[in-house]
């Protein structure tokens, strides 16, 4: 009785494990990026961030996962996941606000 328990909790932590939410990562802009965008691929990029940090949001929202995740490691792990994804894409949206003041002006 005692194996099937312990079996038991494993398959659970493993599911979990398995579970944890995947977020988009939007990437800095690169150097190239930043010489080769002229003002409408500067417009594009930024409503594609603004696409990212949406999908985000609706990647965090309360679901099954969400209950794994939190059997896992106390939700810890996707709240980490979202904080960095949203720094990630916050960051690109800067960078690309700033080229779009600079060339778009």
């Amino acid at each position: 009785m005692n194996s099937k328990l312990w079996m038991a909790v494993f398959s659970t932590f493993f599911l979990a494990a398995c579970a944890t939410k995947q977020y988009p990562q939007a990437p800095l802009v690169s150097a190239e990026e930043s010489a080769a965008f002229d003002c409408q691929a500067i417009k594009i990029e930024i409503a594609k961030t603004h696409s990212v940090q949406a999908e985000i949001e609706r990647t965090g929202e309360f679901d099954g996962k969400t209950v794994l995740g939190a059997l896992g490691d106390f939700g810890i792990g996707n709240g980490m996941a979202k904080s960095e994804a949203r720094q990630k894409a916050n960051d690109r949206l800067t960078q690309l606000q700033a080229l779009e003041a600079a060339k778009c002006q």
